[in-house]
């Protein structure tokens, strides 16, 4: 039972003020022997007004009846809590995204296409990685850091949702983006390091083998997470543009992905090969990864209770002790 930053801490005792109103009605319905009688042939000789006291002696009974349950109350341990907080991270995770921007990432069997069905993954995972650094690096026929490690989440954010194709010559270089993201976390003091590589294609150009990259990671202590990206078959990949309305034009074409290199890197560095054939296989891939790579951290939280029982107590004696002046005084000779 609690409104806002008020609670009981013994809630169950507020069922005892049920009885109030059945002692009122106790009182005022079934109690007829409240005052003395006198029995006595003729009350010609007493008639008079009813005196104002005799009409206000029932309020002695009120007072009662409030005391009660203002100690009811009382026993329900009202008080106030207020809360402080102070979270620590124990285990800090750097994380670097690579990812693939060569022109097959705009085949459209992706809705509305791969590229842009990766940024509003990796924004929804960046968003739910609060304690972590995040950097981003981008590759196709070249790769080159677009945002260095940071915990600036709104930077890491705006760089995803910049993206584009276009920036880099053509082809696709996996070895060179493993390895840009490997350089970034060199320097890295954090306790877990982890790098999300993300692919629709081949290795078919770039000066850095992938496999040379891969012993990089490892002897880094990075974890490799590789995603495959792009559907089972063929999808309509962009292959020129359109003179006239400079569109892109597309084309079906068989999907090629190299799943053993993929599989080779994640296996080498202890992580997961994952393949993305869809917008909500996507999805699930970052969910797993998000659930897979746990930071640690221990939230200490301080409640400081301020007692309210006492002063319903007083009040309680106060409204007995007027009762018994009261009873013993004014109303005296009405009892």
């Amino acid at each position: 039972m609690k409104w806002n930053n008020f609670e009981f801490l013994h809630p169950q005792f507020l069922w005892l003020l049920v009885l109030i109103p059945l002692l009122a009605i106790w009182y005022f319905l079934i109690r007829k022997e409240d005052s003395a009688a006198l029995i006595i042939s003729s009350t010609k000789g007493f008639e008079a007004k009813p005196s104002i006291w005799s009409k206000l002696k029932p309020l002695l009974y009120i007072l009662r009846l409030l005391a009660i349950a203002l100690l009811i109350v009382a026993l329900a341990r009202p008080r106030t809590v207020s809360l402080s907080q102070h979270t620590k991270t124990n285990k800090g995770i750097d994380i670097v995204m690579a990812i693939d921007v060569s022109a097959s990432m705009l085949a459209r069997d992706f809705n509305p296409n791969r590229l842009e069905a990766l940024k509003i993954v990796a924004a929804e995972f960046v968003n739910e990685r609060l304690n972590d650094r995040i950097g981003i690096v981008v590759f196709a026929g070249e790769s080159y850091t677009q945002t260095p490690i940071t915990s600036d989440k709104r930077i890491v954010m705006n760089t995803i949702s910049e993206i584009k194709w276009g920036g880099l010559d053509g082809g696709t270089a996996i070895g060179m983006g493993l390895g840009s993201a490997v350089n970034r976390l060199k320097d890295s003091k954090a306790k877990s390091k982890v790098i999300i590589l993300l692919t629709d294609g081949v290795n078919n150009t770039g000066f850095v083998d992938p496999k040379t990259a891969t012993e990089l990671a490892i002897k880094l202590g990075a974890k490799v997470y590789t995603i495959g990206i792009g559907t089972n078959g063929t999808a309509p990949f962009p292959y020129a543009k359109d003179p006239t309305s400079g569109d892109l034009l597309f084309k079906n074409a068989p999907v090629e992905i190299d799943e053993q290199l993929l599989q080779y890197i994640a296996q080498q560095t202890g992580g997961i090969y994952f393949r993305a054939t869809d917008n909500l296989k996507l999805k699930a891939i970052y969910d797993e990864i998000n659930k897979l790579e746990k930071t640690e951290v221990e939230e200490f939280k301080y409640y400081n209770y301020q007692e309210k029982f006492r002063f319903l107590v007083l009040w309680a004696g106060l409204l007995l002790l007027i009762e018994f002046v009261l009873k013993n005084t004014i109303f005296r000779s009405f009892i």
